[in-house]
């Protein structure tokens, strides 16, 4: 069976038993709900999603380039389990809470005003990536590169030097704190 191919298209209000397999390029998807949907082998290329509800689907082998998220739910997303060729996204106020981004090489990622609560980036290549005014309350990050992260504007992470790669990254001193919890030290923020 051939899937489908579709261009330069706009999705609005649209579900998942809507849209058929296969790749779409330059396309808009708003207010669209894939929760709980199987997006397995979908390819998506200079896409936009905005407003939709993508949470718990799956992503098995699905190929996301350069593909724009706004205001989207994310909750519980799998993206080790996307197709790692090409791999680029930006996220912008959306809620990627429980997802995980497990092995995932994703240099350059942006995120901004997004709520990354509880996420895995385990093992992840965050290089060059931007955390721009997210809160990372809970987020995993072990044997993580984070070198030249930018995370000044973001609240709430715990990262340990001693377990990531975090050469010329950049963090605010108001949150200073987050890199040096696991020593057990006090530190008086009004000084």
């Amino acid at each position: 069976m051939k899937e489908a191919y579709v261009l330069d298209k706009d999705f609005e209000n649209t579900d998942l038993s809507q849209i058929e397999k296969g790749g779409y390029e330059n396309c808009t998807f708003r207010n669209c709900n894939f929760e709980y949907g199987n997006l397995s082998g979908f390819s998506f290329t200079d896409c936009e999603f905005s407003g939709c509800n993508l949470s718990m689907a799956k992503l098995v082998k699905t190929s996301f380039h350069e593909v724009v998220f706004k205001e989207c739910k994310m909750f519980g997303l799998q993206f080790g389990d996307c197709n790692a060729f090409g791999l680029s996204f930006m996220f912008d106020g959306s809620a990627l809470n429980n997802s995980l981004f497990y092995q995932t090489s994703v240099k350059k990622t942006v995120f901004r005003n997004s709520k990354l609560i509880e996420v895995d980036f385990s093992e992840c290549d965050l290089s060059n990536a931007v955390f721009g005014n997210c809160d990372l309350s809970g987020a995993v990050f072990d044997g993580t590169n984070l070198e030249k992260a930018d995370f000044r504007t973001s609240v709430n992470y715990s990262i340990d030097p001693a377990l990531n790669r975090l050469k010329k990254a950049k963090f605010s001193l108001s949150e200073i704190y987050g890199l040096l919890y696991k020593l057990d030290i006090e530190i008086d923020k009004d000084s």
